[in-house]
Parts: structure tokens; sequence; C-alpha cells
């Protein structure tokens, strides 16, 4: 239970610190609650969305579903997005790509790759919202498919960097944590329930297959640069992996016979 409100903590603005003390070693076991949070993030993103859109322009309400959930987990991941972007746009070798994302200042490459992911997830929620004339169209983005995206993100990436090193020392580290390596049947544990919510909320599963192949893909490519992951890998993770889901959703809408 610490652990998960460590969880909640470290990835949301929520300031559970001023009722509960976690201690140091329950914030290295957050990894496996990271999916939990997603129904959080997911869920105010899809109110915000939900409740806003009849009294304004659809774009509107999309722009602010994404304002909310970055004051919710205070742009955590969207920084990490961008050392990630200048680390490895910008570096030749592992010691220049760490040395890049530890910068505080942001680069040409970490700006781009804000705008175009800004630019493609608002895009996303928009063209979610309208129906296409098959199985998974309605007037408004079904709760499932926004947190389908936000868990299925945060569960592979959180499998993924279990299997991965981290590529600095713990002193080195922005948050001064290691996570510690999850048993399988923690995952299982969690992983489960978390997918059978997401099935009764009829999130669309098969989009699952490419998000959890992009990351896959994307952890074979930090193993081969930096040999492992940082904490800005973890949050541009997250991110890509929630576009994927979105990307995959939006190619079933559009061809339902797939």
């Amino acid at each position: 239970m610490k652990s998960l409100l460590a969880a909640i903590m470290m990835f949301t603005r929520i300031p559970l610190w001023r009722i509960v003390q976690v201690d140091k070693k329950h914030y290295t076991g957050i990894l496996l609650y990271w999916p939990v949070v997603g129904f959080l993030t997911g869920l105010i993103t899809w109110g915000v969305v939900r409740l806003s859109a009849p009294f304004m322009p659809t774009l509107v309400a999309c722009i602010l579903a994404v304002i909310a959930r970055l004051l919710l987990t205070g742009a955590l991941h969207e920084d990490g997005l961008a050392d990630f972007c200048d680390g490895f746009g910008g570096g030749r070798d592992k010691g220049s790509i760490l040395r890049i994302m530890k910068d505080s200042h942001i680069g040409s490459y970490g700006v781009m790759g804000l705008i175009l992911y800004f630019l493609l997830y608002v895009t996303l929620l928009y063209e979610l919202r309208r129906p296409h004339g098959c199985l998974y169209a309605y007037e408004y983005i079904p709760l499932g498919i926004i947190l389908g995206a936000d868990v299925s993100a945060k569960l592979c990436t959180s499998v993924m960097i279990n299997a991965l090193s981290y590529a600095r020392t713990e002193e080195e580290s922005k948050v001064k944590v290691l996570y510690r390596k999850i048993r399988f049947y923690e995952y299982l544990l969690v992983g489960l329930p978390a997918l059978a919510l997401l099935w009764i909320l009829k999130a669309p599963f098969l989009p699952l297959v490419p998000t959890g192949l992009a990351v896959l893909l994307l952890g074979g490519y930090l193993k081969r640069k930096i040999g492992g992951y940082t904490g800005d890998c973890c949050g541009a993770t997250v991110l890509i992996a929630e576009i994927v889901f979105y990307l995959f959703v939006l190619i079933l809408l559009q061809n339902p016979v797939i």
C-alpha cells in the first residue's frame, strides 16, 4: 500500500505527502503500481473532455483535457520526452546522450518533439471522438479507450524498465532512487485485475499488440545506445506507447474490417 501511495506522489501532483509519510524504500517498488496511476490520469483526461465538450468546440475540450493532465502530472513525462529527443537527437555516443539529457535546458530537438507530440495527441483525441460508423464509434470518446491507452502504455513501459538496467548510477539519478526488480507473480497480482477492469470498461485490446511491440523495439534501442534506461527514457516511452495505442485505435475506427 505504501508503494502505491509513493507511486501516486511520484507520478502526480496530488499532495498526499501532507497526510502520509512514505519512506524512500517504498519508492523502489513504484513500477508495479504505475499502471494503477494510469487509471487516475486517464479518468481525469476523459472526464474533462466529457464534461466540457457539450459546452464548447470539441477541439477546445480536447486541449483542456491535455492541460488538466499536465497539471495533474506536473508534465513529468513530457519533460522526459523533451530530454529524450535532445539526447538521442544530438548525442552520438552513450556519454554525450546521457550528458545532454541531464542538461536542464531544452534544445531544438526537444522543442520539435514536444510540438509534434502535442499536435498528434490533441488531434487523436479530437478524431477519436468523431463517429466513424464501426464497432468502436461513439459520440464521446469511450472511457475504456482513454484508460486503455494510459494504463497499457504505463504497463508496457514498466515491464520494459524492469527488464533493463539503469544507465546511470543511483547518485546521478534525478530522484536518487533505483527501482527494484519486480517479480513475475507481482505483475500478475496487479496486471490481471487492471486488465480485467479494462475489459469490463470495454477497452479495445487489439492495440495492445502494436503498443507492446513499439515498447519492445524502443527498449532494444535504448539497450544498444546507452545500455539501459533513464528517467527521461521512461517518460518518453510512456508517451510514445500511448500515441501508438491511439493510432491503432483510429486505424480500427476507419478500417472496421481489420
